[in-house]
């Protein structure tokens, strides 16, 4: 029976507070910050408290959300035309310091599209060239934080549609690293083409988010070893976003890219602090899901997030068998150590 009830117990708690499925919505907030969305279940508590969110909306939507969206086509209309031009140029330092000073120019337009508000940590460890940079992943403008503050070379798939302009635009004036549809699930073709990229010092460090998912800022989910077998110098980065003024979680499930992107520039402001941690290397006789695991926890333990080793992959995907498999071990475990200890007795 005390084996039933454990097992019912465990059940019981999974479901009122799953640690899991809940990194996949909004944070909850402990207060409410004036903004529709983050309080589903508003109730009239008071005049001034509403005439208060009435004033906020007519600033948000009628003021800031005009003159963001205008920053905003300015910042994406320059990258897309001076980058198409620099593309023109010979390969040199003349075209790479054009290229890197455009992308700065523009990423930090954008940034001031979102109201950003970002404070940069241990900027002594900043990403080098021949190395790779990984973070944890909260939402596409993590790219645009960072990168307002550095050249990353960005890796990931080819799109169609405006964001595919984009991307031939970029790749015109710096080596990005695009993969068509059909070869991202190459393993071997990925690792091949990041490590003839970080081979080559004279190119800008990469850019990858492990956890292959946006995850809502509460925690860090497991990373996928891909990007750890390289053998590369590792620059962790840790960006923690404060959702009192602005919730930067993209759940792609609920929401399309430009109405997120909508959210975005009607919220108060997008407040974030980014820590640069020191290098790491693959240590002897670590594998590289080990070393993964030892980055995803420096990672964790400066953004003050929890950290998980499920795969941010169950957002969307079923529980993996091996996951199943591990409980089924728990469980027989349990019944073998209770044989022991009655015959025993």
């Amino acid at each position: 029976m005390s084996d039933i009830f454990y097992f019912c117990r465990q059940g019981v708690e999974s479901i009122m507070d799953d640690e899991v499925t809940k990194r996949f919505s909004a944070e909850e907030l402990e207060s409410w910050n004036l903004l529709t969305r983050s309080n589903y279940n508003f109730q009239h508590i008071s005049l001034r408290l509403t005439v208060l969110w009435g004033l906020g909306v007519v600033i948000r939507y009628g003021f800031l959300l005009p003159l963001r969206v205008t920053l905003a086509f300015t910042g994406v209309g320059l990258l897309v035309v001076l980058t198409s031009i620099i593309g023109f140029l010979p390969n040199g330092r003349m075209k790479n310091f054009l290229s890197e000073q455009v992308h700065l120019m523009c990423y930090r337009i954008c940034v001031r599209a979102l109201t950003a508000i970002i404070t940069y940590h241990d900027s002594e460890n900043k990403p080098k060239n021949g190395g790779i940079c990984v973070a944890n992943h909260t939402s596409p403008i993590d790219v645009i934080i960072l990168a307002s503050d550095g050249c990353y070379a960005m890796v990931g798939q080819i799109h169609g549609g405006l964001m595919g302009v984009i991307q031939k635009s970029m790749v015109k004036a710096c080596p990005h690293i695009w993969f068509e549809r059909s070869e991202v699930k190459d393993r071997h073709l990925v690792a091949k083409r990041l490590s003839d990229h970080v081979e080559d010092k004279t190119k800008l460090p990469i850019l990858i988010f492990p956890e292959g998912t946006c995850i809502n800022n509460t925690s860090v989910m497991m990373f996928k070893k891909g990007s750890f077998e390289i053998g590369s110098t590792v620059y962790p980065v840790a960006i923690k976003y404060d959702p009192r003024f602005g919730d930067a979680f993209w759940n792609s499930s609920q929401f399309g890219m430009v109405n997120y992107l909508l959210r975005m520039m009607s919220s108060w402001a997008i407040v974030c602090s980014v820590w640069y941690l020191p290098p790491m290397t693959r240590e002897e006789g670590e594998d590289a899901v080990q070393f993964a695991n030892r980055v995803k926890a420096a990672i964790a333990r400066q953004g003050g997030l929890v950290d998980l080793l499920w795969d941010g992959g169950l957002k969307r995907g079923k529980v993996k068998d091996t996951f199943k498999e591990e409980q089924q071990k728990l469980y027989s475990k349990m019944l073998v150590g209770t044989q022991e200890d009655r015959s025993r007795s």
